[in-house]
């Protein structure tokens, strides 16, 4: 048994001080504080003084990093993805696709459940390095609007079928566990309702809709919305469309890119005051070039351009070099949100809104061993995958 301790603990939902984290076999087995419990005689004991224990970072949007594309990436790269990606207290992520050519996607599909298989049994650590390990699959496309696709070649779009969802269904061996989807385009509802039959997280994104459209979608089955303001149509105060239905309906969650880049700090304040704590999410949208220096890298079919922090495609925007723990903290700092809080927006309210908790993005009894060391003011000290530390 190994038990952790530090100067607090956030579950998310609620703030511990003076912790203990009892650990054995990959699970959390207890959690309560030095005035409650003792350390077990033979258990190690590993004291990390002013630092916070937080549930690892669940990132559910992101394409790469490191250099590495999801949409190409081999066995390979996902592990050296999944072991950069600790370095910024990510423990779980969805792979995120791009809109490319159906064979391509498809391959893709089969290579990440490959991948997904072969790590989801707790045993399988990889010798003794953490890495954080693919739960799912985000498909971002082919079902977008062309209005709206953002730099998606739209060529590679399509419109919604059942017999094209099946498809990439099958490719993914069940794994999809998110799609984004535009709610207006002919089709959308008999798709959306077909997944979220599946239990697949449909979020609506790269979306036209006007404010029916999008309740058509959630009526359908939809319950989240994909990077928020980005990619939809714009906020009229006569016509408030998808981005109206997002920030008044109490059953979506949300996510939002906190790059200050994508989204001003004011209109991440006006999100988080209308999601409120328990709906907000934070994604980073990453591409390949996350971690890397200024240059060109792939972004499935297309190659995007890094400089000074914007990642764009003929000037256009093209996700992020975003990392999760900087998302964080720019959330506490921009929005005024407690690092616990903010925390929380990173944890526990992406898997909930995937259908991951009560095993990720929590620290309680049962749960994965899945825990990020963070300083006081939130930057990465240490990243824990089912017990083993980085």
């Amino acid at each position: 048994m190994m038990v952790f301790t530090a100067a607090r603990l956030y579950t998310p939902l609620e703030e511990i001080g003076d912790p203990l984290l009892f650990v054995q076999d990959g699970a959390i087995t207890k959690v309560s504080s030095r005035a409650q419990s003792e350390t077990p005689q033979g258990a190690s004991l590993l004291d990390f003084g002013d630092a916070i224990l937080a549930p690892g970072f669940v990132d559910i949007h992101m394409h790469g990093g490191t250099g590495v594309d999801v949409m190409q990436a081999s066995p390979a790269d996902l592990a050296r993805l999944g072991k950069w990606l600790t370095n910024n207290g990510v423990t779980g992520y969805f792979p995120t696709t791009v809109a490319a050519p159906i064979d391509q996607t498809c391959a893709a599909l089969e290579r990440i459940a490959d991948v997904i298989e072969a790590t989801r049994d707790s045993t399988a650590t990889n010798g003794k390095t953490p890495r954080a390990r693919p739960l799912g699959i985000h498909l971002e496309g082919p079902f977008l609007s062309h209005k709206r696709r953002g730099v998606h070649p739209p060529e590679y779009l399509a419109q919604p079928t059942l017999e094209v969802f099946e498809c990439l269904w099958q490719a993914a061996r069940g794994h999809v566990g998110m799609m984004t989807i535009a709610p207006e385009l002919p089709g959308a509802l008999e798709v959306i309702a077909e997944a979220a039959r599946r239990n697949v997280c449909v979020s609506i994104g790269h979306s036209d809709a006007d404010l029916a459209s999008a309740q058509a979608g959630v009526k359908a089955g939809a319950h989240h919305a994909t990077h928020t303001f980005n990619a939809m149509r714009p906020l009229d105060h006569r016509d408030p469309g998808i981005v109206g239905e997002v920030l008044t309906d109490n059953q979506l969650s949300a996510d939002i890119i906190a790059d200050g880049i994508h989204v001003s700090s004011a209109v991440v304040q006006l999100f988080l005051h209308a999601k409120g704590f328990d709906r907000s999410v934070l994604i980073t949208d990453a591409t390949a070039a996350a971690g890397m220096p200024d240059g060109r890298y792939q972004l499935g079919p297309m190659e995007v351009e890094v400089k000074a922090g914007r990642c764009t495609i003929d000037g256009k925007l093209a996700g992020s070099v975003l990392t999760m723990d900087r998302a964080v903290r720019n959330v506490a700092i921009l929005g005024g949100w407690s690092l616990r809080n903010a925390v929380r927006a990173a944890t526990l309210n992406p898997a909930h809104a995937v259908g991951l908790s009560p095993q990720q993005g929590v620290l309680s009894i049962g749960s994965e061993a899945n825990i990020v060391v963070l300083s006081p003011t939130g930057e990465v000290r240490k990243t824990i995958v089912r017990g083993l530390t980085s």
